[in-house]
């Protein structure tokens, strides 16, 4: 059981890591106003990974296949919000924290819960996570649900790919919260530009992608 605690800790891990727009939120918030608002984000991005593991680990292929086919809906509604993120984090000034506001952006909750839930959402918008699970998991013999493996299994690997990832947005936000040249106003103004700009042509790119292929 820990073995395969560990290869699902690998798993969620290795899927984490890639820098995408989620990881370029959770680097933004992080270095802009403090580890916490980094690791929420994060987590928000963990426990969509680990609805994503369940769904993959305990074989719900009706769950998988409704997702997979609206995925151009989700795509498009990632999107969106995605290019609301970019312009909002575009026009977000980095003397606002040192004026004492405590907001992470002009698009997201000023809680910590709001940061994990839009996070967690977004994440969710991205179904085809789904079959990266799927093939990895079938790969080390993981996947089928629990009639093959029991239910200590399943429930074993999701609590591995939820580890996993919240390992790595652990790592990640304590690493940026010690670069503390980074956090100068000055440098967040270019940090503000140019993460805003990449997140915003990832969202103008998940849009352009959920319209072609409708």
């Amino acid at each position: 059981m820990l073995q395969l605690w560990l290869r699902s800790l690998i798993i969620g891990l290795s899927i984490a890591a890639p820098v995408g727009p989620i990881g370029l939120l959770c680097i933004r918030r992080t270095l802009a106003n403090g580890r916490r608002a980094g690791l929420m984000t994060g987590l928000g991005a963990a426990f969509a990974d680990g609805v994503y593991g369940a769904v993959a680990a305990f074989g719900l292929s009706a769950v998988s296949a409704f997702l997979i086919n609206q995925q151009n809906f989700l795509r498009l509604g990632g999107g969106l919000f995605l290019i609301y993120l970019g312009q909002g984090i575009l026009r977000s000034k980095p003397a606002d924290r040192a004026a004492g506001a405590d907001r992470i952006d002009s698009s997201t909750s000023h809680s910590d819960l709001g940061m994990l839930f839009s996070t967690f959402l977004l994440t969710l918008t991205n179904p085809m996570t789904i079959l990266s699970f799927i093939a990895i998991f079938s790969g080390l013999g993981l996947a089928g649900g629990v009639t093959s493996h029991g239910l200590a299994a399943p429930l074993l690997t999701v609590a591995g790919v939820f580890t996993g990832s919240a390992l790595w947005w652990l790592m990640l936000t304590f690493a940026l919260s010690r670069l503390k040249l980074l956090s100068k106003p000055d440098n967040l103004i270019w940090i503000n530009r140019l993460s805003g700009l990449i997140i915003l042509v990832f969202g103008i790119m998940a849009v352009w992608q959920g319209f072609v292929a409708r």
